[in-house]
């Protein structure tokens, strides 16, 4: 996700305010079609892309239909009229312009747009992510905290935490209990009776929440304003109404939905789409800035002969076998029957060798009616040894994949030169999406031919070999063809890039290779083991489920956290730890683990949510993701993260636990073959040991030298005892402090770690940086370069854009000076890892070691070894990644080895 804030438009209250601030003026077409409401709102997100130009802009409608609300309360928003219908009319032609706009639209039916803005701010914010949600909407005040801002475009207005505080006179985790006081006649939320806005403050003010005021009744009367002596009664009356309305108003942030948060990126711009509906929709100004690219997204598209062939014949063929062998350097491409690597089989192969020239080469697709292609056997008899000349260069989008699958068919590519993916990404891994659909657009200003347009979608979507070679060989061809000239602009621009280009050359490139082997090697799993945890897991949540409902006295959904917090707040009166969005007091992870140290209940709650989550996501599903062997074959990505870390799906390797006992027991499913081992190897506390490089602090460089721990070190420097006397208390909170503050943060951050006051964990910062005066200088020094270039750089000179770090807005500024603080360690850890996977791969491929690079997890590598050479590779390993590059502290790097993972580790 980029580092810029994510920006959540609630396009429904967008939609009627643009209707009504444009209702006089009553715009129409020429038609007599109503446009002021699509008008409206295009111009204000038009208005979000040029304040926040490098953020992805997600939008959100409500559905159609009743809601979860209604079925709480069949009179919610039983006072609002139905949409007009000239509003109705614009609905449909301003979704098709948004999505034509490459803006992600979510419409989720069963609840409000309010609840999926809700919950993706909430995934954003666990993350420490930036959000800007952008509406007019004063419910969503309740959203705002420290990662999250509202903003509302046609006020002009910006409001964080402080803007809150300023505008309703509390802070904003009493807004819904603000709102549930005195109600919402456009919402038909009823509130209490007698309660408005000065008596709901005083309220709130004099008492706190609404649990608060509910325990504190007598000391309602001796509160200053008006009404007080009478108020507890008229509370104690409708008191039923105040929780109803305080689940009304509450935005839900639990949702389930198809996407997740940072999967919110923009797509394509659909020029030809947009070009239609301004046009039909008399949009003049939007049509001009179209065609001449003024609006900053589309690009003056570079017109050139276009030549594409389909070869059917041998003689085609050979001619253009002939024109790559001449060429200094063609772009390549697979289509194939899956985007499963491992199971995908090739049905043609695209190459281009000049702007505009280009062709495909088809051999198995099987409709009906298919002409006549070349076999398999005589394509293949003719392209491999090109496709094995390593002396011949070649180019591709993603070539990683199609290295993996020319596999499949004994053939291995060499001659990997460039990589148009790898190109964008080493140049802004925060640009935006890096597929070539995508890069076309921002590149070249083009709208290429997209797989959906000629396959279809959903389950009636066609594989490649059942498309008509009419729609495939333009597609294909186009593949090679645009790759090329998207090469030809992305490496000019990185060749005026002197550190960039290095990186790409030396390492983002060549690592292509090594983690197309290593996902081919995959990891031997033990599936029996793994179901056998399955069945485990079923039986020791039915004793939860059982445990819990004897401790509820009831039985209920344990899935429901409305239901929970019934059982947990009303009926068993646990103590109100924090107030939520959600509809009821929190009964988020972080509120139940706090519970849980003093109450069964939650504890045993926060058992079964655990061992639920490893059940379907690790134990029920590794085991039918495995091959004929019983290898499970992640998929690693190079251009995801913007900080260079490297991510893995199906599955996802990076993120199976390591800190509890049942995670632990999935790694020990991750196992050796037999008269092999499996050795893992990790970089010890490596971001502290780049912070102490970059920093050159005495203190610290000290420490690493002289072989201490750490956060011993640390907590002895804090708390001023001798190394010796650090208590595991101490200890733990010296932890607490390194890592806290290379991420930026603050006293508050770390005073709700450690569960002190916020005056003590300042005490505890300020120490540190007066024992480490190098670090805070560092500290400084890098936001204010930040400030000054808008980028920050790993020890390899990987940039990281910061295109917030000039923000008017406190928040965002200081959410971008976090990340100054904290991306050149995370993209210099990664920068590292990727180093010593190049070094250690190589050495396997040019030695007679009987060893394989399995996995890449964090800082840490694990490969398959044979017994007899155990020893000799564990040393090996160490040496290499200690080696990968020179600091001015030690690398340490731990290594161990098992017959499973976990033993490893």
């Amino acid at each position: 996700m980029s580092q810029a804030p994510l920006i959540l438009v609630d396009g429904s209250s967008y939609l009627y305010r643009a209707f009504h601030a444009m209702y006089k003026a009553d715009l129409r077409n020429a038609q007599g079609f109503p446009t002021g409401a699509i008008r409206g709102v295009v111009a204000m997100l038009k208005r979000l892309e040029k304040d926040y130009p490098e953020s992805p802009v997600a939008v959100i409608f409500d559905a159609k239909g009743k809601t979860f609300r209604d079925e709480i309360y069949s009179e919610y928003k039983a006072q609002r009229p139905p949409m007009p219908d000239d509003l109705r009319e614009q609905v449909e032609p301003l979704h098709s312009i948004i999505r034509a706009m490459g803006l992600p639209l979510i419409i989720v039916e069963g609840v409000e747009a309010d609840d999926v803005i809700g919950t993706y701010a909430r995934q954003a914010s666990d993350k420490g992510l930036p959000v800007v949600v952008s509406t007019g909407d004063k419910d969503m005040a309740q959203l705002v905290n420290e990662q999250v801002t509202l903003v509302n475009t046609m006020t002009e207005t910006v409001m964080d935490i402080a803007g809150v505080e300023q505008k309703f006179g509390i802070a904003p985790e009493l807004i819904i209990d603000f709102l549930a006081l005195m109600g919402d006649k456009v919402d038909n939320i009823p509130g209490v009776p007698g309660v408005g806005e000065k008596t709901a403050l005083a309220l709130l003010q004099g008492l706190g929440g609404l649990d608060s005021i509910y325990s504190r009744l007598d000391e309602i009367a001796s509160l200053d304003f008006r009404g007080s002596k009478s108020m507890a009664k008229k509370l104690e009356q409708h008191k039923d109404s105040a929780y109803l309305s305080y689940e009304l108003a509450t935005i839900k942030t639990d949702l389930e939905l198809e996407q997740d948060v940072e999967q919110l990126q923009p797509g394509a711009v659909d020029k030809e789409t947009l070009l239609s509906w301004f046009t039909e929709l008399e949009f003049k100004t939007w049509i001009d800035e179209l065609e001449s690219g003024a609006d900053g997204q589309v690009v003056q598209a570079e017109e050139i002969d276009k030549h594409y062939d389909c070869v059917l014949d041998e003689a085609s063929l050979h001619a253009w076998v002939k024109k790559l062998k001449s060429a200094e350097l063609f772009a390549f491409d697979t289509e194939t029957t899956s985007l499963n690597y491992m199971q995908a089989r090739v049905v043609g192969v695209s190459f281009a060798v000049e702007p505009g020239e280009a062709a495909y080469v088809p051999f198995a697709h099987s409709y009906v009616g298919a002409p006549e292609q070349l076999s398999e056997e005589t394509v293949w008899a003719a392209l491999k040894p090109v496709l094995e000349d390593a002396s011949l260069a070649k180019l591709g989008q993603n070539l990683k994949y199609d290295r993996n699958v020319l596999l499949n068919h004994g053939i291995e590519l060499q001659g990997i030169r460039h990589d148009t993916m790898l190109e964008s990404y080493v140049l802004n891994s925060s640009a935006g999406r890096h597929d070539m659909d995508s890069l076309a657009e921002r590149i070249l200003g083009l709208k290429t031919i997209h797989f959906e347009d000629i396959a279809g979608k959903g389950v009636k979507q066609l594989t490649f070999d059942q498309i008509d070679l009419e729609q495939a060989a333009p597609y294909a061809a186009e593949d090679a063809d645009i790759t090329l000239r998207l090469h030809l602009k992305l490496y000019e621009a990185l060749e005026k890039e002197p550190d960039l280009l290095a990186l790409y050359e030396e390492l983002e490139r060549p690592l292509l290779e090594v983690l197309s082997r290593t996902e081919r090697n995959g990891a031997l799993l033990d599936s029996d083991q793994l179901r056998l945890q399955s069945q485990q897991h079923a039986a020791r949540m039915q004793e939860i489920e059982a445990k819990v409902y004897e401790l509820a006295g009831e039985e209920f959904n344990l899935a429901s956290t409305k239901q929970l917090g019934a059982i947990l707040f009303d009926k068993l009166g646990l103590p109100v730890i924090k107030k939520t969005k959600k509809g009821a007091p929190s009964t988020a992870e972080e509120v139940l683990q706090e519970l849980a140290l003093d109450y069964e209940l939650p504890a045993q709650i926060m058992q079964f949510r655990a061992l639920a989550k490893l059940k379907s996501t690790y134990t029920d599903k590794l085991p039918t993701l495995v091959d004929a062997e019983g290898r499970v074959h992640t998929s690693y990505h190079q251009a995801v993260t913007s900080t260079g870390r490297l991510s893995s799906s199906d599955p996802n390797l990076q993120n199976i636990p390591i800190k509890t006992e049942e995670g632990r027991r999935i790694r020990q499913a991750f196992i050796a073959r037999p008269g092999y081992k499996i050795v893992a190897a990790d970089y010890s506390q490596i971001e502290l040991r780049i912070m102490a490089h970059l920093s050159a602090d005495k203190g610290l460089c000290s420490a690493f030298e002289q072989g201490l721990d750490i956060h011993r070190a640390t907590a002895a420097e804090v708390f001023d005892v001798a190394l010796d006397e650090v208590s595991v208390e101490q200890r733990r909170n010296a932890k607490a402090i390194n890592f806290g503050l290379i991420y930026g943060m603050s006293a508050f951050g770390l005073a709700k770690q450690l569960h002190i006051s916020r005056v003590d964990a300042q005490l505890y910062i300020d120490t540190y940086f007066a024992r480490y005066p190098g670090v805070a200088d560092y500290m400084d020094n890098i936001k204010v370069k930040a400030a000054e270039q808008g980028w920050v750089e790993t020890i390899k000179g990987r940039r990281l854009y910061l295109p917030e770090i000039n923000a008017r807005n406190g928040m965002r500024r200081q959410a971008a000076e976090r990340l100054a603080i904290n991306a050149p360690m995370q993209g210099s850890a990664a920068d590292i890892i990727k180093l010593a996977m190049l070094e250690v791969d190589q050495w396997l491929q040019q030695s007679t070691v009987d060893a394989n690079l399995i996995m890449q997890v964090h800082d840490e590598l694990v490969l398959e070894v044979a017994e007899t050479q155990l020893e000799e590779v564990k040393d090996k390993l160490c040496a290499l990644m200690s080696s990968a590059i020179e600091l001015s502290v030690p690398l340490l790097v731990e290594a161990g080895s098992g017959d499973n993972w976990d033993e490893a580790h």
